[in-house]
């Protein structure tokens, strides 16, 4: 698949079978992974899924986006839901691309949530 999702894109994915209290069926997420590792052809990418639901007990694990381009609701970034996905199970995308502002915020939350603050 020439799929070759960027930084702080957000794309479409196939989350399901999910297990527990995962994320999943069909829905957008962004892409942590640094761009040289899709480059170099890894079969999986790292992936954050987005919610519409915000929870004010993990508001520091939730990062909003904004609604624009092809994302047509407010969402947040699930932080704490971070995973790797095969390529194939993406869609979509991208929908939009985080701004700076909020690209630097999930990779704060990521940093809390692995321990490397």
């Amino acid at each position: 698949m020439a799929v070759s999702p960027r930084l702080g894109e957000v794309w479409v994915a196939r989350l399901n079978p999910n297990q527990g209290r995962e994320i999943g069926k069909v829905r957008p997420v962004v892409v942590l992974q640094a761009d040289e590792l899709t480059e170099a052809g890894l079969p999986t990418v790292l992936v954050a899924p987005l919610t519409t639901q915000r929870h004010e007990d993990a508001s520091l694990l939730r990062i909003e986006v904004t609604p624009r381009d092809r994302l047509l609701k407010a969402s947040y970034v699930c932080a704490e839901h971070l995973r790797a996905i095969d390529r194939n199970r993406l869609g979509e995308g991208p929908l939009t691309r985080l701004t700076p502002v909020e690209l630097r915020r999930v990779q704060r939350a990521l940093r809390g949530c692995l321990a490397m603050v």
